[in-house]
């Protein structure tokens, strides 16, 4: 009899270990492609990061929390920032941990105490709605959270390519720094070039309208010349003029002067004949 009660005792214990398990099995782990389960029903979302203190106190709270689940008919999850970097940038998330209520694709973060029995109330007592929701442009299915979530997956691969020359291959912090300088230097020209080669492609050179300064161009050049002209023979008739009449001014010089010596020898010859 007494082993008979002794198994029945473990095989109970055993039972009562199953439930406690499944029911700890309700924390979902979300990552960049299901994170988007979210949008839909009520959820209480947890950001944290393996090496974070406070997000090694929070576990506990939240693992025994999200064996309430099924009671408050809500689903609750958690994301790891370290393997998710884009929902880091998507979330904006920039302390740890960061907590989340999410209804129906509305978004509003948690500020109140890390524990079970404050994460049931809130939910339980319907608190959230108190909260103000993030706005509209900072939601994280908004197209800004979108463009941010990349940039994000971008500096992480970036830092793991640090890491991997730094760590695998030896090269020095600066020698990193300065292949990723040349890289950008040399990534910036290849993009302009671009740019510049697709303006030309969609806005091509007008050659109607080059053709036409040109020809304005040579119109105006030729004007000021045939102007030059004009006023070169103005100046040349003014300068005739000049001389004719120079030459005329002699000329009448040189009559009087006759006339004068005219009349003086007429003179003496009638005072001769007088004598």
């Amino acid at each position: 009899m007494i082993p008979t009660k002794i198994t029945s005792t473990v095989v109970a214990f055993l039972i009562c270990l199953f439930f406690v398990n499944a029911k700890k099995n309700n924390l979902i782990n979300l990552d960049e492609d299901t994170w988007s389960d979210v949008l839909t029903g009520e959820w209480m979302l947890a950001f944290y990061a393996p090496w974070c203190p406070a997000c090694k106190s929070l576990k506990p709270q939240w693992d025994s929390f999200s064996s309430w689940s099924e009671d408050l008919n809500i689903k609750i999850g958690s994301i790891d920032v370290t393997a998710n970097p884009g929902l880091s940038g998507r979330f904006m998330v920039t302390a740890l941990p960061t907590i989340y209520h999410v209804k129906d694709g509305v978004f509003r973060q948690y500020k109140g105490a890390r524990d079970t029995d404050a994460f049931v109330s809130f939910v339980e007592e319907k608190k959230w709605e108190k909260v103000d929701p993030i706005p509209k442009w900072k939601s994280p299915n908004s197209v800004p959270m979108s463009v941010m979530s990349y940039f994000f997956k971008i500096s992480m691969a970036l830092r793991t390519v640090h890491n991997r020359l730094v760590e695998d291959y030896g090269i020095p912090y600066w020698g990193s720094y300065v292949l990723f300088a040349f890289a950008t230097i040399l990534l910036g020209a290849l993009l302009g070039l671009l740019i510049v080669c697709f303006i030309d492609l969609v806005f091509p050179a007008k050659v109607a309208d080059l053709s036409f300064d040109t020809d304005s161009r040579k119109s105006s050049v030729a004007e000021k010349d045939n102007s030059g002209d004009i006023i070169e023979d103005t100046e040349v008739e003014n300068e005739h003029n000049d001389v004719r009449r120079r030459k005329a001014a002699n000329e009448n010089s040189q009559v009087n002067k006759t006339e004068v010596s005219d009349s003086i020898a007429s003179s003496d010859q009638n005072s001769k004949k007088d004598t």
